[in-house]
């Protein structure tokens, strides 16, 4: 979200929509990946010590997981930002390296930061009525509430919100995405195809794990754009400028319709 990273559809939308929910009387947490391109000193990040520390074993793995925080003063937001030696804090970039080629363990960063995110808000002892996932990065959230967070009280009612934007990625998610997650407990129907999965193929998967799906994007794929109404899920498609009071409050209309 902006400020932390460069004002765009998605890091515009998190810093508006966060303020405006806020100020409307929810109570909110944000959470985004420390990735290694935000600047910790100019931005005022600090590392929050009782909640990091902990070792998310992934494919018999440990990853520390490092949990910092700074504060946007004037929308009175706080964001949480999950952070790891391994997958973000060492490079300098977001999805791609210098070259613009995409990282190749794309899909384990996501399934880190997914996994973070859930540990970090139960050691928080908080609540979510609506979890609203920005991207194709968060992907993995959805699928860790609806099969491997089901019998967690903290996230029994919760509703999945997934908003789809302009942004994909090229490419396969291959084997290694499968087997982590089925080791992560989710099981092998919900995976979608054997052999990898591209991006339209993922996003059929959060289609089927969410509650209702936000639009954002100008145009679907197709392929995609088919499987959503075919779905039955709540959907909205904003209308009106980004920022804007009027878009805004579709947004809380939408959650009000989820809940």
């Amino acid at each position: 979200m902006f400020p932390y990273l460069p004002e765009g559809p998605i890091a515009t939308t998190c810093r508006t929509l966060s303020q405006a929910m806020q100020e409307r009387g929810f109570e909110i947490r944000t959470f985004m990946p420390r990735f290694g391109c935000i600047n910790e000193r100019r931005n005022q990040l600090h590392e929050v010590i009782r909640l990091s520390g902990m070792n998310l074993i992934i494919n018999d793995n440990d990853h520390q997981l490092i949990i910092k925080v700074a504060s946007i003063p004037a929308a009175r937001v706080q964001v949480y930002f999950i952070d790891n030696d391994e997958f973000f804090a060492p490079r300098k970039a977001t999805f791609r390296d210098a070259e613009g080629v995409e990282f190749a363990d794309n899909d384990q960063r996501a399934i880190f930061f997914a996994r973070g995110v859930l540990e970090t808000v139960k050691k928080l002892r908080w609540k979510p009525d609506v979890v609203h996932c920005h991207s194709w990065f968060s992907a993995a959230v959805p699928l860790y509430l609806r099969n491997c967070y089901t019998d967690e009280p903290l996230f029994s009612s919760s509703k999945v919100v997934f908003s789809i934007y302009d942004d994909s990625f090229e490419g396969f998610w291959g084997s290694a995405f499968r087997e982590t997650m089925l080791g992560e407990g989710v099981p092998a129907d919900k995976l979608g195809p054997e052999g990898g999965l591209g991006y339209e193929n993922l996003i059929k998967l959060v289609i089927d794990n969410a509650d209702g799906i936000v639009v954002e994007a100008e145009q679907l794929p197709a392929e995609v754009e088919n499987y959503l109404a075919a779905s039955g899920k709540k959907v909205l498609r904003p209308e009106g400028e980004p920022g804007s009071n009027e878009r805004l409050e579709q947004y809380k209309a939408f959650y009000d319709s989820i809940l």
